[in-house]
């Protein structure tokens, strides 16, 4: 009994040191999720969450024939629950309707598990739907234009979208959804997606019903079509805003309200974080704010490359640490964060030169960001 009571001590101990090992050993490693092929010319515009009980959903959208913002598009999910190393087959969430693009994804994991997911269609209509058994079946899609229609009194939209990449639940309970809203002169063949708006939607009954918020920014020559937006919930209760512009200034736009829907502060420039005019994400990675985009200032072609990982320690007032995840060609990106730390960034790459993108998820975590090159 003593000889085994000793083994038993012994092994409890070398389990314990293989963990620790295990824990602190810096990882990085990559899996294709989506790619062109079939009636698909690209795969773009990603969003991903982490569900409760641990498995990733990715989405993006299918375009079909071409790769342009207004082509057919079927709105596309894959599911993982080993961590991303393995994903289950494609399931279409929207199937294409002809001349009604399908886009921008913007998915929600609340406190119980529900996963909520927002989307367009045609830059005209918005949809909801959701997912109570970890994504594995969605409820019909509900119409939820009528959130978007109580901003034409004060701003006329010819545009509307979501996100794209997830979206946050509040402290209180609350389901926020960053939208951007255009209002163009040119409407044929196509509605141009400038000049355009940046506002909050919102629910405080967990989908049910939607509301509007205030508009945080509008077109203006200090601040220039605001656009694709990110919202995180800061420790102290308030809501920031991390926005896409093409401000000739070149930095990401901030602003800040104390709900998520009314009093914005008039938007700032971030100088540390560099704007390529792509969609970018944040999200928390324990007490700091973990942002990913295309940090292309000082490559040759400054343009969409060079994804690069930043971490502020203080609430997204400075940026002291970043790492490269690709210094290839990157476009969108978004990233969720898993319980143990592991940080999964699902991101637009192209090894060609046109726009038949495919989508990689680096996996890594705070050791591999902190490792010196």
């Amino acid at each position: 009994m003593r000889y085994l009571l000793i083994a038993i001590i012994l092994t409890a101990s070398a389990c314990k040191t293989t963990s620790t090992l295990t824990k602190n050993t810096p990882l990085f490693d990559s899996s294709l999720v989506f790619e062109p092929g079939g009636p698909y010319a690209s795969m773009r515009i990603p969003a991903l969450v982490i569900t409760k009980k641990g498995s990733l959903l990715a989405f993006c959208e299918g375009r079909i024939g071409t790769a342009s913002d207004w082509a057919d598009m079927d709105m596309i999910m894959r599911r993982s629950t080993d961590g991303g190393k393995t994903w289950a087959p494609n399931v279409i969430i929207a199937l294409k309707v002809s001349g009604q693009p399908t886009s921008n994804a913007t998915p929600i994991v609340d406190k119980d598990g529900t996963i909520h997911l927002l989307y367009q269609r045609d830059y005209a209509k918005a949809y909801y739907t959701s997912s109570k058994d970890d994504g594995k079946t969605w409820s019909e899609a509900i119409d939820i234009t009528y959130a978007f229609d109580a901003f034409k009194p004060e701003y006329d939209w010819k545009v509307l979208a979501p996100g794209p990449g997830h979206s946050i639940q509040l402290t209180n309970g609350r389901l926020l959804v960053p939208v951007w809203l255009a209002n163009p002169v040119k409407t044929t063949p196509r509605r141009a997606h400038a000049p355009s708006c940046i506002a909050t939607i919102y629910s405080d009954d967990l989908g049910k019903t939607w509301k509007r918020g205030a508009i945080i920014a509008d077109n203006s020559t200090e601040f220039k079509n605001p656009s694709e937006t990110m919202a995180i919930q800061l420790k102290d209760g308030r809501v920031m805003v991390n926005i896409r512009n093409v401000t000739e200034k070149r930095r990401r736009g901030i602003s800040y309200s104390a709900d998520g829907i009314s009093n914005w502060t008039k938007p700032t420039f971030d100088e540390g974080l560099f704007e390529p005019i792509c969609m970018a994400t944040i999200n928390r990675l324990g007490s700091d704010l973990l942002f990913i985009n295309p940090d292309s200032q000082d490559t040759a072609r400054n343009n969409r490359r060079n994804l690069t990982a930043k971490i502020s320690h203080d609430e997204g007032q400075t940026w002291p640490v970043k790492k490269v995840i690709n210094p290839g060609a990157s476009g969108y990106s978004d990233v969720a964060v898993g319980p143990d730390g592991t940080i999964y960034c699902l991101y637009e790459t192209n090894a060609g030169t046109g726009f038949n993108y495919s989508m990689i998820l680096k996996r890594f975590n705070l050791q591999w960001i902190n490792q010196k090159d």
